[in-house]
């Protein structure tokens, strides 16, 4: 018998809240942290597709990288969809627990993930904390070196992504020393060029951010932030090593990406 405090733990030991960013309301979101768990289901968002899902599969815990309560709930009106959720998951009794800005600093975290996706090698955290292994983003070196053009579709690979946006003056450019930021890092991009990156990784970044990193001759490929969906079977795979055969654990099958992309004629570069 597993207790949900007792998986709340072992997550807090690896991505611990003090890692938090400030106002990132991380952590305990819906359902007693007391009761009984069986089965756990991971997943970058939790939208109202994947609350059926889990409801399908009989979950009773929800580990989550986003919050579902992201933006607090004025009232409790259950005609707008994701008050419906929130009254899904506590009539089904579903623990939903995040691990937002904590789990992209933790060391072997979020953005670790991303980096070894990427083939960055000998990594250290680009925004660190006080003990040099902790801390938002990362930066290190491509296992070779690669014309931006080329990172950016090898990029689209392997997060199964229609497109990519690139910012940069040069896509023949040849990139060696690459940061990545997971989410919406547009505003870290100087940090990563001071930093001595060729190229910085993130997502959501603004159109008047995009004029000035031109301006800079500084290079930033944003492949969705939807990229963050690396961690659905990242996170499973940590419950499975910390709780063995005792629960029953799943990645969410859902695309949460809202984006749909409509491509030109050459549905290319």
């Amino acid at each position: 018998m597993v207790i949900a405090q007792e998986l709340i733990d072992q997550i807090e030991q690896f991505a611990p809240l003090s890692l938090a960013e400030a106002g990132d309301p991380t952590g305990l979101q819906i359902g007693n942290p007391n009761q009984q768990i069986n089965r756990v289901m991971t997943t970058l968002d939790v939208r109202p597709e994947v609350v059926k899902e889990a409801i399908a599969a009989r979950v009773d815990f929800i580990w989550a990288h986003h919050e579902a309560m992201f933006f607090p709930a004025k009232n409790l009106d259950l005609s707008v969809p994701q008050n419906q959720m929130y009254a899904d998951l506590i009539a089904n009794q579903i623990v939903v627990y995040a691990s937002h800005t904590n789990l992209d600093s933790a060391f072997g975290g979020m953005n670790d993930w991303l980096s070894a996706a990427l083939n960055i090698e000998d990594t250290v955290p680009l925004i660190p904390n006080a003990d040099g292994k902790t801390g938002l983003g990362r930066i290190g070196k491509l296992n070779k070196p690669l014309t931006v053009a080329n990172f950016a579709k090898q990029m689209r690979d392997i997060f199964h992504v229609e497109a990519v946006r690139v910012i940069a003056n040069d896509l023949n450019r040849v990139i060696s020393t690459v940061a990545v930021l997971g989410g919406d890092g547009g505003k870290f991009w100087s940090i990563a060029k001071k930093s001595g990156a060729d190229a910085f990784v993130t997502a959501d970044v603004y159109y008047h951010v995009g004029h000035d990193i031109k301006a800079d001759d500084f290079v930033v490929i944003d492949p969705d932030h939807h990229m963050e969906a690396i961690a659905n079977q990242k996170m499973a795979d940590q419950v499975k090593v910390w709780c063995g055969d005792q629960l029953d654990v799943f990645a969410t099958k859902m695309n949460t990406d809202p984006y749909t992309y409509i491509l030109g004629p050459s549905g290319q570069q």
